[in-house]
Protein backbone atom coordinates (compact mmCIF):
# COMPACT_ATOMS: atom_id res chain seq x y z
CA UNK A 1 0.00 0.00 0.00
CA UNK A 2 1.57 3.25 -1.17
CA UNK A 3 0.76 6.54 0.51
CA UNK A 4 -0.89 9.20 -1.70
CA UNK A 5 -0.71 12.75 -0.37
CA UNK A 6 -3.60 15.04 -1.39
CA UNK A 7 -2.49 18.62 -1.94
CA UNK A 8 -5.04 19.98 -4.43
CA UNK A 9 -7.90 19.89 -1.93
CA UNK A 10 -6.61 22.81 0.15
CA UNK A 11 -9.48 25.09 -0.85
CA UNK A 12 -11.77 24.87 2.13
CA UNK A 13 -12.15 28.63 2.63
CA UNK A 14 -13.24 29.23 -0.96
CA UNK A 15 -15.69 26.32 -0.89
CA UNK A 16 -17.29 27.29 2.42
CA UNK A 17 -17.79 30.82 1.06
CA UNK A 18 -19.40 29.37 -2.05
CA UNK A 19 -21.70 27.12 -0.02
CA UNK A 20 -22.83 30.06 2.11
CA UNK A 21 -23.63 32.02 -1.02
CA UNK A 22 -25.59 29.06 -2.39
CA UNK A 23 -27.56 28.88 0.86
CA UNK A 24 -28.26 32.60 0.69
CA UNK A 25 -29.37 32.21 -2.95
CA UNK A 26 -31.59 29.25 -2.03
CA UNK A 27 -33.28 31.20 0.77
CA UNK A 28 -33.69 34.20 -1.51
CA UNK A 29 -35.19 31.95 -4.21
CA UNK A 30 -37.73 30.55 -1.75
CA UNK A 31 -38.74 34.03 -0.53
CA UNK A 32 -38.90 35.62 -3.98
CA UNK A 33 -40.67 32.60 -5.46
CA UNK A 34 -43.24 32.60 -2.66
CA UNK A 35 -43.99 36.30 -3.24
CA UNK A 36 -44.09 36.10 -7.03
CA UNK A 37 -46.18 32.92 -7.23
CA UNK A 38 -49.11 34.83 -5.75
CA UNK A 39 -48.76 37.78 -8.12
CA UNK A 40 -47.67 36.25 -11.40
CA UNK A 41 -50.10 34.77 -13.85
CA UNK A 42 -47.64 32.05 -14.91
CA UNK A 43 -46.71 30.26 -11.71
CA UNK A 44 -44.84 27.21 -13.04
CA UNK A 45 -41.45 28.92 -13.27
CA UNK A 46 -41.68 30.36 -9.77
CA UNK A 47 -42.77 27.03 -8.36
CA UNK A 48 -39.71 25.40 -9.90
CA UNK A 49 -37.54 28.13 -8.33
CA UNK A 50 -39.12 27.53 -4.92
CA UNK A 51 -38.63 23.76 -5.23
CA UNK A 52 -34.99 24.15 -6.30
CA UNK A 53 -34.29 26.52 -3.40
CA UNK A 54 -36.02 24.18 -0.95
CA UNK A 55 -34.13 21.13 -2.20
CA UNK A 56 -30.76 22.84 -1.80
CA UNK A 57 -31.72 24.17 1.63
CA UNK A 58 -32.61 20.61 2.66
CA UNK A 59 -29.54 18.80 1.33
CA UNK A 60 -26.95 21.58 1.03
CA UNK A 61 -25.52 20.73 4.45
CA UNK A 62 -24.02 17.58 2.91
CA UNK A 63 -21.33 19.66 1.22
CA UNK A 64 -20.21 21.05 4.59
CA UNK A 65 -19.29 17.50 5.64
CA UNK A 66 -16.41 17.63 3.15
CA UNK A 67 -14.71 20.46 5.07
CA UNK A 68 -11.66 19.27 7.03
CA UNK A 69 -9.34 21.24 9.30
CA UNK A 70 -5.82 19.99 10.06
CA UNK A 71 -3.29 21.32 12.53
CA UNK A 72 0.48 20.99 12.08
CA UNK A 73 1.84 17.44 12.38
CA UNK A 74 -1.55 15.79 11.87
CA UNK A 75 -2.81 13.58 9.05
CA UNK A 76 -6.13 12.24 7.84
CA UNK A 77 -6.44 9.00 5.84
CA UNK A 78 -9.52 9.08 3.57
CA UNK A 79 -11.45 6.26 1.91
CA UNK A 80 -14.39 6.45 -0.51
CA UNK A 81 -16.75 3.47 -0.40
CA UNK A 82 -13.93 1.26 0.91
CA UNK A 83 -11.27 2.45 -1.55
CA UNK A 84 -8.22 4.37 -0.36
CA UNK A 85 -8.39 7.89 -1.79
CA UNK A 86 -5.37 9.56 -0.22
CA UNK A 87 -3.94 11.28 2.83
CA UNK A 88 -3.96 14.95 3.73
CA UNK A 89 -0.93 15.82 5.85
CA UNK A 90 -0.26 19.55 5.66
CA UNK A 91 -1.91 21.97 8.05
CA UNK A 92 -4.81 23.87 6.50
CA UNK A 93 -8.49 24.06 5.61
CA UNK A 94 -9.52 21.38 3.09
CA UNK A 95 -12.55 20.40 1.08
CA UNK A 96 -12.81 16.77 -0.02
CA UNK A 97 -15.57 14.54 -1.29
CA UNK A 98 -18.31 14.72 1.38
CA UNK A 99 -18.74 10.95 1.20
CA UNK A 100 -15.07 10.29 2.08
CA UNK A 101 -14.58 8.63 5.46
CA UNK A 102 -11.56 9.14 7.71
CA UNK A 103 -9.95 5.88 8.86
CA UNK A 104 -7.79 5.32 11.94
CA UNK A 105 -8.16 1.92 13.68
CA UNK A 106 -5.99 3.13 16.58
CA UNK A 107 -8.04 6.25 17.26
CA UNK A 108 -9.45 4.96 20.55
CA UNK A 109 -6.26 3.18 21.67
CA UNK A 110 -4.53 4.97 24.53
CA UNK A 111 -1.14 3.55 25.43
CA UNK A 112 1.22 4.73 28.14
CA UNK A 113 2.61 7.38 25.84
CA UNK A 114 2.49 11.02 24.84
CA UNK A 115 0.99 12.70 21.81
CA UNK A 116 -2.34 10.95 21.23
CA UNK A 117 -4.59 13.12 19.05
CA UNK A 118 -7.98 13.94 20.53
CA UNK A 119 -11.02 15.63 19.09
CA UNK A 120 -11.28 18.39 21.68
CA UNK A 121 -11.20 21.86 20.19
CA UNK A 122 -11.24 20.64 16.59
CA UNK A 123 -14.95 21.04 15.80
CA UNK A 124 -15.95 23.27 12.94
CA UNK A 125 -18.81 25.58 13.94
CA UNK A 126 -21.19 25.94 11.00
CA UNK A 127 -24.18 27.36 12.87
CA UNK A 128 -23.86 30.68 11.14
CA UNK A 129 -23.37 29.02 7.77
CA UNK A 130 -26.08 26.46 7.31
CA UNK A 131 -28.57 26.73 10.14
CA UNK A 132 -29.11 24.41 13.06
CA UNK A 133 -29.45 21.19 11.05
CA UNK A 134 -26.33 21.74 8.99
CA UNK A 135 -24.32 22.72 12.07
CA UNK A 136 -25.29 19.64 14.04
CA UNK A 137 -24.41 17.14 11.31
CA UNK A 138 -21.27 18.87 10.06
CA UNK A 139 -19.92 19.49 13.55
CA UNK A 140 -20.57 15.86 14.42
CA UNK A 141 -18.70 14.77 11.31
CA UNK A 142 -15.74 17.02 12.06
CA UNK A 143 -15.65 15.73 15.61
CA UNK A 144 -15.49 12.20 14.22
CA UNK A 145 -12.76 13.26 11.77
CA UNK A 146 -10.81 14.87 14.60
CA UNK A 147 -10.90 11.61 16.50
CA UNK A 148 -9.65 9.82 13.38
CA UNK A 149 -6.63 12.07 12.93
CA UNK A 150 -3.20 10.48 13.01
CA UNK A 151 -0.46 12.28 14.89
CA UNK A 152 2.80 12.71 12.96
CA UNK A 153 4.63 14.01 16.02
CA UNK A 154 7.43 12.17 17.79
CA UNK A 155 5.82 10.18 20.59
CA UNK A 156 7.26 8.29 23.54
CA UNK A 157 6.05 4.82 24.39
CA UNK A 158 6.93 3.47 27.84
CA UNK A 159 5.71 -0.08 28.32
CA UNK A 160 5.45 -1.69 31.73
CA UNK A 161 8.54 -3.32 33.23
CA UNK A 162 9.17 -6.89 32.20
CA UNK A 163 10.76 -9.78 34.07
CA UNK A 164 13.21 -11.51 31.74
CA UNK A 165 15.92 -14.14 32.29
CA UNK A 166 19.36 -12.98 31.16
CA UNK A 167 21.78 -15.29 29.34
CA UNK A 168 22.84 -16.84 32.66
CA UNK A 169 19.27 -17.57 33.69
CA UNK A 170 19.06 -14.84 36.32
CA UNK A 171 15.67 -13.05 36.33
CA UNK A 172 15.97 -9.29 35.85
CA UNK A 173 13.38 -6.53 35.63
CA UNK A 174 13.86 -4.08 32.79
CA UNK A 175 11.88 -1.22 31.27
CA UNK A 176 12.46 0.80 28.09
CA UNK A 177 11.22 4.05 26.56
CA UNK A 178 10.82 4.14 22.78
CA UNK A 179 10.63 7.36 20.75
CA UNK A 180 8.69 6.78 17.52
CA UNK A 181 6.57 8.45 14.86
CA UNK A 182 4.35 7.59 11.91
CA UNK A 183 6.07 8.07 8.55
CA UNK A 184 3.67 6.28 6.18
CA UNK A 185 0.02 6.72 7.12
CA UNK A 186 -1.28 4.26 4.50
CA UNK A 187 0.89 1.43 5.84
CA UNK A 188 0.02 2.30 9.45
CA UNK A 189 -3.72 2.16 8.77
CA UNK A 190 -4.02 -0.64 6.22
CA UNK A 191 -1.05 -2.99 6.78
CA UNK A 192 -1.77 -3.73 10.45
CA UNK A 193 -4.95 -3.92 12.46
CA UNK A 194 -3.91 -1.40 15.14
CA UNK A 195 -0.49 0.17 14.74
CA UNK A 196 -0.24 1.33 18.37
CA UNK A 197 -0.94 -2.11 19.82
CA UNK A 198 1.30 -3.63 17.17
CA UNK A 199 4.17 -1.35 18.20
CA UNK A 200 3.65 -2.13 21.88
CA UNK A 201 3.76 -5.89 21.29
CA UNK A 202 6.84 -5.65 19.07
CA UNK A 203 8.63 -3.58 21.72
CA UNK A 204 8.01 -6.31 24.30
CA UNK A 205 9.14 -9.03 21.92
CA UNK A 206 12.31 -7.22 20.83
CA UNK A 207 13.19 -6.43 24.44
CA UNK A 208 13.01 -10.11 25.39
CA UNK A 209 15.03 -11.21 22.37
CA UNK A 210 17.90 -8.82 23.09
CA UNK A 211 18.02 -9.06 26.90
CA UNK A 212 18.36 -12.86 26.69
CA UNK A 213 21.70 -12.39 24.91
CA UNK A 214 23.34 -10.45 27.75
CA UNK A 215 24.23 -11.15 31.38
CA UNK A 216 23.21 -8.59 33.97
CA UNK A 217 26.85 -8.00 34.90
CA UNK A 218 30.11 -8.90 33.18
CA UNK A 219 30.56 -12.68 33.11
CA UNK A 220 33.28 -14.97 31.80
CA UNK A 221 32.95 -17.02 28.59
CA UNK A 222 29.85 -15.16 27.39
CA UNK A 223 29.50 -14.10 23.75
CA UNK A 224 26.97 -11.28 23.39
CA UNK A 225 27.81 -10.25 19.82
CA UNK A 226 27.47 -13.62 18.10
CA UNK A 227 31.01 -13.65 16.69
CA UNK A 228 32.06 -16.69 18.74
CA UNK A 229 34.46 -14.69 20.92
CA UNK A 230 33.79 -14.04 24.59
CA UNK A 231 33.42 -10.35 25.43
CA UNK A 232 32.60 -8.07 28.34
CA UNK A 233 29.14 -7.02 27.21
CA UNK A 234 26.47 -6.73 29.92
CA UNK A 235 23.12 -5.09 30.53
CA UNK A 236 24.54 -2.83 33.21
CA UNK A 237 27.81 -1.88 31.54
CA UNK A 238 26.71 -1.75 27.90
CA UNK A 239 23.33 -0.07 28.22
CA UNK A 240 23.79 2.14 25.14
CA UNK A 241 24.81 -0.79 22.96
CA UNK A 242 21.88 -2.85 24.25
CA UNK A 243 19.45 0.04 23.65
CA UNK A 244 20.69 0.48 20.06
CA UNK A 245 20.25 -3.24 19.36
CA UNK A 246 16.73 -3.05 20.78
CA UNK A 247 15.96 -0.05 18.53
CA UNK A 248 17.17 -1.89 15.42
CA UNK A 249 15.23 -5.00 16.40
CA UNK A 250 12.00 -3.02 16.80
CA UNK A 251 12.58 -1.06 13.59
CA UNK A 252 12.95 -4.25 11.60
CA UNK A 253 9.59 -5.46 12.88
CA UNK A 254 7.53 -2.26 12.44
CA UNK A 255 8.89 -1.04 9.09
CA UNK A 256 5.93 -2.62 7.26
CA UNK A 257 3.58 -0.69 9.56
CA UNK A 258 4.93 2.68 8.39
CA UNK A 259 6.59 3.50 11.73
CA UNK A 260 10.06 4.87 12.43
CA UNK A 261 11.84 4.12 15.70
CA UNK A 262 13.96 7.14 16.51
CA UNK A 263 15.50 6.06 19.79
CA UNK A 264 15.22 3.45 22.53
CA UNK A 265 16.48 3.92 26.07
CA UNK A 266 16.64 1.62 29.10
CA UNK A 267 14.73 3.37 31.88
CA UNK A 268 14.88 0.70 34.59
CA UNK A 269 17.20 -2.22 35.28
CA UNK A 270 17.44 -4.37 38.40
CA UNK A 271 17.51 -7.96 39.56
CA UNK A 272 14.12 -9.50 40.23
CA UNK A 273 13.07 -9.22 43.91
CA UNK A 274 13.39 -12.97 44.55
CA UNK A 275 17.14 -12.96 43.88
CA UNK A 276 18.02 -9.31 44.55
CA UNK A 277 19.19 -9.99 48.13
CA UNK A 278 21.34 -12.96 47.10
CA UNK A 279 22.92 -11.05 44.23
CA UNK A 280 23.63 -8.14 46.58
CA UNK A 281 25.49 -10.50 48.92
CA UNK A 282 27.38 -11.87 45.94
CA UNK A 283 28.41 -8.39 44.86
CA UNK A 284 29.44 -7.52 48.40
CA UNK A 285 31.49 -10.71 48.66
CA UNK A 286 33.16 -9.99 45.34
CA UNK A 287 33.95 -6.46 46.47
CA UNK A 288 35.41 -7.73 49.76
CA UNK A 289 37.60 -10.27 47.94
CA UNK A 290 38.86 -7.60 45.54
CA UNK A 291 39.59 -5.24 48.41
CA UNK A 292 41.43 -7.94 50.37
CA UNK A 293 43.46 -8.84 47.32
CA UNK A 294 44.51 -5.23 46.91
CA UNK A 295 45.41 -4.96 50.60
CA UNK A 296 47.50 -8.13 50.52
CA UNK A 297 49.33 -7.05 47.37
CA UNK A 298 50.13 -3.73 48.98
CA UNK A 299 51.18 -5.30 52.27
CA UNK A 300 53.55 -7.75 50.55
CA UNK A 301 55.14 -4.88 48.67
CA UNK A 302 55.58 -2.88 51.86
CA UNK A 303 57.15 -5.82 53.70
CA UNK A 304 59.50 -6.48 50.80
CA UNK A 305 60.50 -2.82 50.71
CA UNK A 306 61.10 -2.79 54.50
CA UNK A 307 63.38 -5.79 54.37
CA UNK A 308 65.33 -4.37 51.42
CA UNK A 309 65.79 -1.00 53.12
CA UNK A 310 66.97 -2.60 56.35
CA UNK A 311 69.39 -4.76 54.40
CA UNK A 312 70.76 -1.85 52.33
CA UNK A 313 71.38 0.43 55.31
CA UNK A 314 72.67 -2.46 57.41
CA UNK A 315 70.57 -1.32 60.31
CA UNK A 316 70.21 -4.83 61.66
CA UNK A 317 71.21 -8.32 60.62
CA UNK A 318 68.27 -10.73 60.61
CA UNK A 319 68.45 -14.45 60.24
CA UNK A 320 65.77 -16.37 58.39
CA UNK A 321 63.75 -17.07 61.53
CA UNK A 322 63.69 -13.44 62.59
CA UNK A 323 62.82 -12.38 59.04
CA UNK A 324 59.88 -14.80 59.10
CA UNK A 325 58.71 -13.40 62.45
CA UNK A 326 59.02 -9.82 61.17
CA UNK A 327 57.14 -10.63 57.96
CA UNK A 328 54.39 -12.30 59.97
CA UNK A 329 54.03 -9.33 62.31
CA UNK A 330 54.02 -6.77 59.48
CA UNK A 331 51.40 -8.69 57.52
CA UNK A 332 49.20 -8.95 60.61
CA UNK A 333 49.49 -5.21 61.18
CA UNK A 334 48.95 -4.23 57.53
CA UNK A 335 46.18 -6.70 56.70
CA UNK A 336 44.20 -6.53 59.94
CA UNK A 337 40.76 -4.92 60.14
CA UNK A 338 41.55 -3.28 63.49
CA UNK A 339 44.39 -1.15 64.73
CA UNK A 340 47.32 -3.19 65.99
CA UNK A 341 48.11 -3.25 69.71
CA UNK A 342 51.88 -2.83 70.17
CA UNK A 343 53.69 -5.38 72.35
CA UNK A 344 57.13 -4.49 73.67
CA UNK A 345 59.45 -7.43 74.01
CA UNK A 346 61.93 -6.82 76.81
CA UNK A 347 63.76 -10.12 76.44
CA UNK A 348 65.25 -12.27 73.78
CA UNK A 349 63.35 -14.34 71.27
CA UNK A 350 65.40 -17.38 72.39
Amino acid sequence: MEEKVLKKSKNGLAMVTLFILFYAAAIAAIIVGSVMVEQAETKAGWIVLIVAGGVYAAIGWIFFIGLKVLKPQEALVLTLFGKYVGTIKEAGFYFVNPFCVAVNPAASTKLNQSGDVTGDGNKLDLASMAGVAGMAIAAGNNSQSANKKISLKIMTLSNSRQKINDCLGNPVEIGIAVMWKVTDTAKAVFNVDNYKEYLSLQCDSALRNIVRMYPYDVAENVDTTGDGIADEGSLRGSSEVVAERIRKEIQGKVADAGLEIIEARITYLAYAPEIAAVMLQRQQASAIVDARKMIVDGAVGMVEMALERLSEKQVIELDEERKAAMVSNLLVVLCGNKDAQPVVNSGSLY
